[in-house]
């Protein structure tokens, strides 16, 4: 029975992560996708628990589930969807769209048939892990052998968010709403 529950644990995440996936992609209402994707980013986080990742579940709850979220509702509210343009449906593409999902379905099973998971290389071992921790490993591998990448990443996220600040004032500096 105990090599049961992780099988069950693992085909109700897996298929709560479709199912909402699809919602978040498929429904009408900006908001309810956005509620629909926080569901789904908390089902990953429980999902990276059941692999002993708990350093990524806790980023994947504070930065997905906590800030990427906010900033997609700020971007919800900050729309106008009143006056937004009507697209029509692409409903008459789905003969094409089927076949093309069909055919990814058949490449990735067949490149997964003969899939063989690589041997550890490095200090990432599963016994350094298990030894040292995930948060200590990962942050000793950034803040040594990464740290120019680390940085970059940290300089364009600052770019982003100056840009999105410059942007916004402009855009109410146009409509004469001031600062």
């Amino acid at each position: 029975m105990e090599g049961l529950l992780p099988k069950i644990v693992f085909i109700y995440l897996a298929v709560v992560l479709v199912v909402t996936s699809l919602l978040v992609v498929t429904n009408r209402n900006a908001v309810h996708a956005v509620l629909w994707m926080l569901v789904m980013f908390l089902h990953q986080a429980v999902l990276f628990i059941t692999l002993d990742a708990e350093f990524l579940a806790a980023v994947q709850i504070i930065v997905y589930a906590g800030a990427v979220l906010v900033l997609f509702l700020f971007v919800v509210y900050m729309i106008n969807l009143r006056t937004e343009l009507k697209i029509h449906n692409f409903t008459v593409f789905w003969p094409a769209a089927l076949f093309v999902s069909v055919a990814l379905v058949i490449l990735a099973a067949q490149a997964l048939k003969d899939f063989r998971a690589p041997q550890p290389v490095g200090d990432m071992t599963p016994e350094a892990i298990a030894r040292v921790g995930h948060a200590k490993l990962l942050g000793k591998a950034l803040f040594t052998e990464h740290i120019l990448s680390f940085e970059t990443v940290g300089v364009l996220l600052l770019v982003a968010v100056l840009g999105a600040v410059v942007l916004t004032r402009r855009i109410r500096m146009i409509r004469g709403e001031g600062l």
